[in-house]
């Protein structure tokens, strides 16, 4: 016997050394980038009437998940000019006041 599918499932595995997130709901199925919104989506109604071959072929000509780079955070700022927001602690007297 089968359970019918009342609410969204996620569940996460990874393709190409990244991880994404499968939602599967009453009304289709999402697959996203970990810690994004936007992905691609495919609704039940058009897998079944055959559209989903054409919604597969027009993303994937697009290339959404192929934008999406793994970059490296560098500690050099964003912008010329400005600090960047993570500091060093430069103020000696508080650390040793710590290690007492």
């Amino acid at each position: 016997m089968t359970t019918r599918l009342e609410k969204t499932l996620k569940r996460e595995l990874w393709i190409q050394d990244r991880p994404f997130v499968l939602a599967i709901s009453p009304e289709g199925l999402k697959l996203t980038l970990k810690g994004r919104r936007k992905g691609q989506e495919l609704k039940w109604v058009d897998l079944v009437s055959g559209e989903a071959a054409l919604a597969v072929a027009l993303n994937a000509s697009v290339g959404t998940f192929a934008s999406v780079a793994k970059v490296a955070p560098s500690s050099a700022p964003a912008v010329p000019g400005k600090r960047s927001t993570v500091r060093a602690r430069t103020n000696p007297k508080r650390r040793r006041n710590r290690a007492r």
